[in-house]
């Protein structure tokens, strides 16, 4: 069996609040294999967006370990984590945080020149993944002049350019009608699995969720 991408083991997450302490995660233990697309279900404030967080090491404060793609990252340096975010991880929200003075194309070319892409490169990566998508004919569209639907898109392009090892979604349709986000999910999990990503995606939606690989359940800070 291949090495997973991602190994949690005894992850926990604690904060204070009114002189007491809210235990979020209670101990997560977790592997993801290669090209796995996991759902973590669970209502709002069950501590899902927490644990994407502690995924993507995108803030400290957690105990526990965290491995990416066989690196011990828990332990890394702010540059050190800065790094395997860029080379292993993409990212895609709820809200698409796309920048509203670059067009479609120029959206998802920039976390590809950041990571050292010629422009050229970048930008026939770019037309690639949006074409999977069916917005070839909006590539020269700002943000403003695209649907919800078409914003969030660009949003998977996106975090699917640099090639990542792992995609980490939260709530990736929550903000989308119900007609817009099983088409925007279709063709997420078509072009993640396409490009042999892995991926967890948090939701509160099981329909949603019944149409990943695996489901898991976060109750009370522990998978289930």
């Amino acid at each position: 069996m291949s090495n997973p991408v991602v190994r949690l083991r005894n992850l926990t997450r604690s904060f204070e609040q009114g002189g007491e302490r809210i235990d979020v995660l209670r101990g997560i233990d977790l592997e993801i294999q290669p090209g796995e697309i996991v759902a973590l279900l669970g209502p709002s404030g069950s501590g899902k967006s927490t644990m994407l967080q502690a995924v993507g090491l995108l803030e400290g404060g957690f105990g526990g370990s965290i491995e990416i793609a066989g690196t011990p990252a828990s332990t890394l340096p702010s540059d050190g984590r800065t790094r395997v975010r860029r080379e292993h991880l993409g990212f895609v929200y709820q809200f698409h945080h796309l920048l509203a003075d670059f067009n479609a194309e120029e959206n998802v070319m920039l976390p590809q020149l950041v990571a050292g892409s010629g422009r050229d490169e970048a930008a026939v990566r770019a037309r690639e993944l949006l074409g999977a998508l069916g917005l070839s004919q909006r590539l020269d569209h700002r943000p403003s002049q695209l649907s919800g639907g078409e914003q969030q898109r660009v949003a998977v392009a996106r975090a699917l350019a640099n090639r990542p090892t792992l995609v980490l979604a939260d709530e990736p349709t929550g903000n989308l009608d119900e007609h817009t986000a099983d088409r925007v999910l279709a063709q997420f999990l078509e072009l993640v699995r396409g490009e042999g990503s892995a991926a967890l995606v948090a939701t509160h939606n099981e329909r949603l969720a019944g149409k990943m690989d695996r489901v898991l359940r976060l109750h009370e800070g522990k998978l289930e």
